[in-house]
């Protein structure tokens, strides 16, 4: 059995977690990785890939930036946290509000630090990712849709330092990119509506607050619309291997998820909501292997798993 004071310390630990949003960062992780190998490197040897030292600082500085941005936001957002998410904050707040800076700007200097041993420009496209970060949870989420907008660009960014490591400019990755962008937009938007009463408290003018729930769907439903133009392309016109089923699938899920808005009336079906689009992007990151499934069959082999 723990005592109190080793009690109070794992508590502790697992408030960090859910601060940095530490499950997020391991798909973000996962989804570099495998985005690296099927689409952005897939020329070249998985062991070249998974090996290359530079990647692997470039991985681990996205994640203490993302670390650093979800612990800025918190910092800012305490208060309406306390309303929209009661359980989520009181353990956040197990870690004191100085801790908290202290940890947001280490993770920082870190960042760049390990992003210098790449190349000096490598050092400045985080600091401006960090900047960005900032900026946005400062003043920029207040503003309607134009907030959203930012969130989602953010979102995307450290996909485009790996892109512009590798310098692959093929037309698929843009559109993968698109896909992954309107996805994350809707759910941007749909969080508005989940987190409206923590909103409305903190003065927060997003597009719910200002123009009201029917206005927001409208967009939400523009957005998922123009969402399954980027999956057609990608199923009509790319070679994406297996990964054709993820899309379809997706495709499906999207018209559920269109009738399923216009019916929803309160928070817990936003958070339902909420919950199908994060599931649609989690399985994109895993679906990625279904672009070249006979690679992976070949690495089972190798490990004796078939």
């Amino acid at each position: 059995m723990l005592n109190r004071k080793n009690r109070l310390r794992l508590l502790k630990i697992l408030s960090l977690f859910s601060i940095v949003r530490g499950y997020n960062i391991l798909i973000i992780i996962l989804a570099q990785y495998l985005a690296t190998i099927y689409i952005l490197a897939y020329e070249l040897p998985v062991r070249q890939v998974v090996l290359d030292r530079k990647l692997f600082v470039l991985v681990l500085t996205t994640a203490m930036v993302i670390a650093a941005g979800y612990i800025i936001n918190s910092f800012y957002d305490s208060e309406k946290d306390l309303i929209n998410k009661p359980r989520k904050s009181m353990l956040d707040r197990l870690v004191p509000q100085r801790t908290k800076l202290s940890a947001y700007f280490a993770l920082n200097f870190l960042a760049v630090l390990f992003a210098a041993y790449v190349s000096f420009r490598a050092a400045l496209f985080f600091a401006g990712y960090i900047f960005g970060i900032w900026i946005y949870s400062h003043k920029l989420k207040r503003i309607p849709f134009f907030g959203n907008l930012v969130s989602a660009l953010l979102a995307i960014t450290p996909f485009f330092a790996i892109f512009v490591y590798y310098k692959n400019f093929e037309v698929v990755i843009f559109v993968h990119a698109l896909f992954l962008f309107l996805l994350i937009l809707a759910r941007e938007m749909i969080k508005d509506m989940e987190n409206m009463p923590g909103d409305m408290a903190q003065g927060y003018r997003t597009v719910p607050i200002l123009y009201g729930l029917r206005v927001s769907k409208v967009c939400i439903t523009g957005l998922v619309l123009l969402t399954l133009i980027p999956a057609f392309l990608l199923i009509r016109y790319f070679n994406i291997g297996w990964m054709w089923i993820y899309f379809y699938g997706s495709i499906g899920t999207l018209v559920v998820f269109i009738f399923l808005l216009w019916r929803s009336k309160h928070k817990a079906h936003f958070v339902w909501l909420h919950n199908i689009l994060k599931f649609i992007i989690v399985i994109g990151v895993f679906s990625i292997l279904l672009i070249d499934i006979d690679l992976v069959l070949n690495r089972f082999r190798q490990w004796n798993i078939f």
